[in-house]
């Protein structure tokens, strides 16, 4: 039976708004979608127009201090607030934010690809051409997801921010056994950028000299081989077991537990999270081959939980970020290790608005991707009330 002009015009529209919808998940991941700051008086507006700003992207988190022009300032690069942050926060026993939401981070890719492929199969009203976009669909990211996370190399098929983000964390290394003891993050890089502009060489204590970085490698492939190379210097001490296979399981393992013993590095607490961590990963991975054979089989019709679920889980997506955020917040402040420099009870960090903590003024507010997020809400919610009417007139 031919469907009826005002179900062709419904089928059309739906279509529209999902394709907007793709459109709308790929400025969620690449637009930061939510900030932090902390504002002290040690740090005067002059200097910080924003305090000591970080943004939260899907893939990592980066630095939201921009470089100061004004008469009485001169910087020839942007303060590297990360790792500002970073040195703030663990007098009180906080952890990196490097140590925050591993999983997503790096999972981030195939999470974000994910959706769009549910988004395509919600678009489809035949049950079979839907099974048929789906399978592929999965099936490509089950194998791209593999490879990168257990092939060897696999970390090449990881995108760039992601990379980007866990090079800066390492540069930001403070020292101790189990870390590079050169810091080359906030003021101290800064310093040292300028004296090498001017021509004076510049060598950090305990800085080992790694091998010349070949010009012909995109500015991935050498931040790469910058972690190949860190990792070995810590394969080379023992501080490893496994040689350098390049995937994203050894990587996301090292770099987790080298960014939990940045400052506390009590490797009796380290070695059950790491562990913990790989299981993790394992458990995501086969977590997410399971979702997609469920929801293939659910697309063998119209209607049902399964085939709503193709539309709801994307648009619930504003929801799931505020849950993840709000636990890893909670994780940061009731996760204190005892070697900080100050004693202070678990706390639960501001997640929107503004607070205190000592003489710092916190303010966590969202950023552009958020809002992309609840737009994308509102697309979807709109495309999913008109398939409703569709099937219903069906």
């Amino acid at each position: 039976m031919n469907a009826t002009p005002h179900a062709q015009k419904q089928t059309l529209l739906v279509a529209v708004l999902t394709l907007i919808a793709l459109g709308l998940l790929y400025l969620i991941y690449v637009l930061p979608t939510w900030w932090v700051s902390l504002t002290a008086p040690n740090y005067p507006k002059e200097a910080f127009p924003d305090g000591v700003r970080i943004e939260f992207h899907m893939n990592g988190v980066f630095n939201g201090c921009k470089k100061v022009e004004k008469k009485e300032i001169s910087e020839s690069v942007a303060l590297d607030c990360v790792h500002e942050m970073d040195t703030i926060n663990h007098y009180v026993g906080m952890y990196p934010i490097a140590a925050g939401g591993p999983i997503e981070r790096g999972f981030s890719q195939f999470l974000i690809t994910f959706l769009g492929v549910m988004l395509l199969g919600f678009m489809c009203v035949k049950p079979k051409i839907r099974m048929g976009i789906l399978a592929l669909g999965f099936g490509l990211i089950a194998v791209w997801m593999y490879l990168t996370l257990y092939g060897e190399d696999g970390f090449k098929l990881e995108n760039a921010g992601y990379v980007e983000a866990l090079v800066t964390s390492l540069d930001q290394e403070a020292g101790g056994e189990g870390g590079d003891e050169s810091s080359s993050g906030g003021i101290v890089e800064m310093l040292r950028k300028s004296l090498e502009a001017s021509g004076v060489k510049i060598d950090m204590p305990g800085e080992e000299k790694g091998e010349p970085a070949d010009e012909n490698l995109s500015k991935k492939d050498r931040l790469i081989d910058q972690l190949r190379q860190t990792y070995e210097r810590d394969h080379a001490k023992g501080l490893v077991s496994e040689p350098w296979n390049g995937s994203t399981f050894q990587i996301m393992a090292w770099h987790y537990g080298k960014s939990l013993g940045r400052y506390f590095n009590n490797q009796e607490e380290i070695r059950p999270m790491v562990k913990h961590l790989k299981l993790a990963i394992n458990v995501v991975f086969w977590g997410l081959i399971g979702a997609m054979l469920l929801l293939i089989w659910g697309a063998r019709k119209n209607g049902g939980i399964l085939y709503w679920l193709l539309v709801i889980v994307p648009m619930a997506l504003p929801v799931f970020f505020i849950i993840d955020y709000s636990a890893w917040l909670w994780w940061y402040g009731h996760t204190l290790n005892a070697m900080g420099a100050f004693s202070v009870k678990p706390f639960m960090p501001t997640v929107f608005g503004d607070g205190k903590v000592a003489q710092f003024a916190t303010h966590s507010y969202p950023d552009k991707g958020f809002f992309v997020m609840l737009l994308l809400a509102a697309v979807l919610a709109v495309a999913a009330l008109i398939r409703r009417k569709e099937f219903r007139g069906a």
